[in-house]
């Protein structure tokens, strides 16, 4: 019945898993243009004297007249910004207001729908009217300024422009903090027995015997395995969240604004990464210890490296939760807290590695303390400069 049970929550496990990698995968849309209700056209109009009609504008019959009306849609809430050439004594009328006369001859950009209080509507529309006293109107260089143009120019314009993010979207990590309670509750479902020793307070202050480190799980035991993947998950994601706050704290890293698609590949990233280092650090000190003649220290060195990162790795859920909680109010504050979480668990890990190795060998002995320092500080030194101290 247990087997049956352990089984059904993996596979659970397993389908959300799926479901969370579709769920966090970029999506791909299509791009649409920001929609512009209003719009110049290239429809001009003009009015016979013997009519009282307005008919369309043809280029070669209506030469010798010097208004052109077109009857626009104008929506005032929105901006209606047309560029021109204008010879001087250009006129422009809205609704047969005078709203524009052109002093000299020049380029000129105006916006419609600020003339557009105060003026009557014909219809839902208005009537824009070019004239010229003594000559036909170029209409052809009328035409709409795009808005997103018109945004670029004004950046363009500012001495120095800064892309700010007012907040970081927290989607990914609320997403993340779920898999990872999903994963130490199957956890504690599953492995009840390797659960409790793991995380016993007393036990860890104590610091197991030599015999009752060499008697645990093997390394590459499922739980074993799944605790490791539980730990790495919860520091790739506070080592995610420090990066993005320095991104939206710092104000150099502003310009390059943090998107939830890159929070979700950091974190991705970095849990393969501190898994797989986690793991093959077991090879790493075969080889060191080869290299220092140190191989009686070996098991002893990773299994207390182990557990006091599993026994650590539990609470940076909660820096976690301070972050989603507080990072909005006080993020200097959440960013010095994250930092310092980091760093404790790094080396508390370290100093009770030390301590574990001394109760079998003094690390005074110059040969140990050597191989201690090439396998423990050295790779410490260098997480601390990658993770906390690259900014």
């Amino acid at each position: 019945m247990h087997k049956s049970i352990q089984k059904y929550s993996f596979t659970l496990f397993g389908l959300f898993i799926l479901w969370l990698g579709a769920c966090l995968l970029p999506a791909q849309g299509q791009v649409l243009p920001l929609e512009q209700k209003n719009t110049i056209t290239g429809n001009w109009m003009v009015q016979p004297t013997d009519a009282d009609q307005l008919v369309p504008y043809v280029s070669g019959v209506h030469a010798g007249y010097n208004a052109l009306h077109q009857w626009l849609p104008i929506t005032p809430a929105q901006p209606f910004k047309i560029a021109f050439a204008a010879p001087q004594n250009l006129c422009l009328f809205l609704n047969n207001q005078l709203i524009f006369k052109a002093d000299s001859a020049a380029n000129y950009t105006l916006d419609l729908a600020k003339y557009t209080q105060g003026i009557e509507t014909v219809e839902g529309k208005y009537l824009l009217t070019v004239w010229h006293p003594v000559q036909q109107p170029s209409v052809g260089t009328f035409r709409n300024v795009p808005r997103v143009a018109e945004a670029m120019q004004e950046a363009n314009h500012r001495p120095f422009s800064i892309l700010v993010r007012e907040y970081v979207n927290q989607n990914a990590f609320i997403v993340f903090m779920l898999v990872i309670g999903l994963i130490y509750g199957l956890l504690r479902v599953n492995y009840p027995s390797d659960f409790q020793s793991t995380f016993n307070l007393n036990g860890f202050l104590k610091s197991s015997s030599e015999a009752e480190l060499y008697a645990a799980k093997p390394v590459g035991a499922v739980s074993n395995v799944l605790f490791v993947l539980a730990f790495s998950l919860s520091l790739a994601l506070l080592i995610a969240a420090i990066h993005t706050n320095v991104q939206h704290v710092r104000l150099f890293n502003r310009l390059f604004p943090v998107s939830e698609s890159d929070i979700t590949t950091k974190t991705l990233f970095y849990t393969l990464l501190i898994f797989a280092v986690v793991l093959s650090k077991y090879v790493f000190l075969k080889v060191m210890a080869f290299i220092f003649s140190m191989e009686q220290v070996v098991q002893l060195q990773y299994r207390e490296f182990i557990r006091s990162l599993l026994f650590l790795g539990v609470f940076l859920p909660l820096v976690m939760l301070l972050y989603l909680g507080l990072n909005t109010l006080i993020p200097e504050m959440i960013l010095l807290i994250s930092n310092l979480a980091v760093s404790l668990v790094l080396v508390i890990t370290i100093l009770r590695v030390f301590y574990a190795v001394n109760k079998k060998a003094s690390v005074l002995n110059l040969h140990l303390f050597s191989y201690l320092c090439a396998t423990e500080v050295i790779p410490l030194a260098i997480m601390l400069k990658l993770i906390v101290f690259n900014f």
